[in-house]
């Protein structure tokens, strides 16, 4: 699906995604990331969902938002509580959602100036 925002041209804003990619300002991006309004972070969690550790958790919060969007693939899924503590001593909101509903998100938020970071996960190849 495409989307398509009117926003200030450094914002970085998810204009497409698939379902084993997302395109940022038009840019395609394979694979795990964290997207920020400022910056594009590829690499993240390279296990993907089964494999998540608190420490993926610490990564982003190490990236200073206010709010965490984590998108879980094609549908939504709950990490462990004890993964997201990182987040949480933080005192840093999350939200779990799929990923079109995370994509949305972000966009929203980062449109409004909101520090955010959209956590996003793909599910692997089959």
């Amino acid at each position: 699906m495409k989307l398509h925002t009117d926003s200030p041209s450094s914002t970085n804003i998810v204009t497409g995604y698939g379902a084993d990619h997302v395109l940022i300002n038009k840019l395609r991006h394979d694979g795990n990331l964290l997207v920020t309004p400022e910056r594009i972070e590829s690499g993240w969690a390279p296990g993907g969902f089964d494999a998540l550790t608190a420490d993926d958790f610490a990564a982003v919060r190490d990236l200073g938002a206010q709010v965490v969007i984590v998108g879980t693939g094609a549908r939504q899924r709950f990490p462990a509580p004890a993964l997201l503590r990182p987040l949480i001593e933080a005192g840093i909101g999350f939200e779990i959602m799929d990923l079109p509903a995370a994509c949305r998100t972000y966009n929203i938020l980062a449109g409004e100036g909101r520090k955010v970071v959209a956590a996003l996960l793909f599910d692997p190849a089959a």
